[in-house]
Order: C-alpha cells, then sequence, then structure tokens
C-alpha cells in the first residue's frame, strides 16, 4: 500500500517529517525572480517560472534528507494555468528525485466530480481509451465532510493505483474546535467520530505496516487530541501540521507516533523555504538554509520519540 512506501522512505531516511512546497513570491530570492522576469517579464509566466526554480533548489538540497514533500494547490492555482503546470512540472521533479509527493488540495465532493478530482490528483485520465496520469501525486489530502459518497471513489483508486489519501480530522487552526470539538449524540465529538470513519473506509487496504491507504490531518497544535486520537485509530496514518511557524513543537508531535517510532509524518513549510531569512543568510544560500533547518527538525523530533 502507499503508506507502506511512505513509511519505508521514513525509515530509510530516519527523518518522520515532510518539506511543504507553499512558495509565494515573498519567500523567493530576487535573484531567481530577476531571472525569471527577464525572461517573461511580471507576468504570470514569470511568477511561475520563479517558483518552479524555487522549488527546484529546494528539492536538490532537500531529496536525501526528507522522505516527502507537500505542495499545496493553493499556491500554485492562484497563478492560473501557467502556475498549475508549476505544480505538475514540481511533482514530476520531486517524483525524479525520488520523494514522496503528498498534493495538498483538500477536494472533497460527490458523483462524477469526485471522480475527476481523483483522477486528475492520484489516478488516470481517460483520452479515447488511453490512461494518463494528470499530476501524479502519491496521496492527496481531502475534506471528507460529505461522508462516504465523497471518500468512496478516492479508495477505489487508492486500491488500484497504489495512492494514499489524508482526511481532514483534527485541523491545527485555532477555529478548528468550533465544529471539530462538537460532542455528538454519542458522546464523542465530531473529529473523533470523522477519525473512526478513516478507521472504517480504510479496513480493507490495510498493508504490511499496520497502515491502510485511508491517513487523517491531525494538527500538532492540540497535542492532547493528537494523542487520543492515535490511540484511537491504531490503523490510521497521521498528516501532522502545525509544527514550528503554526506554534506546535516536537514535543506536541510526539503523540502521533505509535510504539514503534511510526504512523505519521510532519510537516514544515515555512519554516523550512524561509529558513534563509530566519538565518540572514545570502540568499544565493537558501537551499542550504532550508536542508539546515530540515536537519534540525528532524534530529529534534526523532530525539522526541526514539
Amino acid at each position: 500500500m502507499s503508506f507502506d512506501r511512505l513509511i519505508q522512505k521514513i525509515r530509510e531516511k530516519n527523518n518522520p517529517t515532510v518539506a511543504g512546497l507553499d512558495p509565494k513570491l515573498d519567500y523567493i530570492p530576487e535573484y531567481i525572480k530577476e531571472e525569471a522576469y527577464k525572461k517573461y517579464g511580471k507576468t504570470l509566466e514569470g511568477a511561475a517560472e520563479a517558483l518552479f526554480q524555487f522549488n527546484k533548489g529546494l528539492i536538490n538540497a532537500l531529496c536525501d534528507i526528507v522522505p516527502a514533500v507537500k505542495p499545496q494547490a493553493a499556491y500554485y492555482e492562484m497563478y492560473g494555468w501557467q502556475g498549475v503546470r508549476t505544480l505538475a512540472k514540481t511533482i514530476e521533479y520531486a517524483k525524479k528525485k525520488g520523494l514522496y509527493v503528498i498534493t495538498d488540495a483538500k477536494r472533497n465532493d460527490i458523483g462524477a466530480t469526485i471522480q475527476a478530482y481523483s483522477a486528475a490528483h492520484i489516478g488516470k485520465t481517460d483520452i479515447e481509451g488511453e490512461s494518463v496520469e494528470a499530476f501524479g501525486a502519491d496521496a492527496l489530502t481531502v475534506n471528507g465532510y460529505l461522508g462516504t459518497d465523497g471518500i468512496r471513489p478516492l479508495l477505489d483508486i487508492c486500491k488500484a493505483d497504489d495512492k494514499g489519501i489524508f482526511v481532514l480530522v483534527k485541523t491545527s487552526n485555532p477555529s478548528s474546535g468550533e465544529l471539530q470539538d462538537r460532542k455528538l449524540d454519542d458522546g464523542l465529538t465530531v473529529c473523533h467520530t470523522v477519525g473512526d470513519m478513516c478507521e472504517n473506509w480504510g479496513k480493507d487496504t490495510v498493508g504490511r505496516t499496520g497502515y491502510s491507504a485511508v491517513g487523517a490531518v491531525v494538527g500538532a497544535t492540540y497535542p492532547e487530541q493528537l494523542g487520543e486520537l492515535r490511540k484511537a485509530l491504531p490503523h490510521t496514518f497521521f498528516l501532522v501540521p502545525g509544527y514550528g511557524a503554526q506554534g506546535g513543537g516536537a514535543k506536541d508531535v510526539a503523540p502521533a507516533f505509535d510504539e514503534n517510532g511510526i504512523g505519521a509524518i510532519v510537516n514544515s513549510s515555512r519554516g523550512i523555504m524561509c529558513a534563509w531569512k530566519k538565518e540572514d543568510c545570502d540568499p544565493t544560500e537558501y537551499a542550504q538554509a532550508a536542508r539546515r533547518e530540515a536537519i534540525r527538525m528532524r534530529d529534534e523530533i526523532v530525539t522526541c520519540i526514539d
């Protein structure tokens, strides 16, 4: 199963972290932007080119350190079709470098629409009898709040194409509790109920590591709930946002891991992409600064879960 492959990469690199590729023009050194604008002007094409060159530098510097990258689709879509092309190129480049790719798009719908989302991001698109990967990510974040109708088509692709999904369960944002912490008639919170649904959705896809193809997004900013959900969802692999810039630390993410030190992957986006700004180093050293931050993050988290 897909998360077996991810866990194998985590073990090989002794690193349960993922680098978020959520680029903004403000994060990109001027020399990269100037070169892109020289070719294409201050246009969507120029911005998209700057994003891609920035991403390539990060991927080159990180590919032997981190097991995975997580591009957030919105940061590419804001630059139109040119940005979406950069998303596709980034995914392709990362996979060539041996990285597992999680597209963070939080897609959800029902019927033919969720089938189309599924095919686009983790499946194959049929073109007159020919099957072609559109984006080709290994996993996709999804919103499960339409229930099973919005998940079943994704499960079919997970089984057929060895892919994974991460369902929003307990997100890291401050207002998440307005809905996710509400208790239902059976006494369980909404987020716990969605977590139980993840266990059920994934029951037929459990791999050799004990985790299914249906993962859960559970934030580091709520460590107590993170630990409770880890115990309650033994077959559900966690994607953990909220580390670093959002306030979560290594001790906060530790409850996401099982007794064998697996079961989760922790995301950092701004912390890695903008490490060169924090270090106030030469902008041409941005990728090396990202590498240093990725190593620091790895070492901090591994120390807490060993």
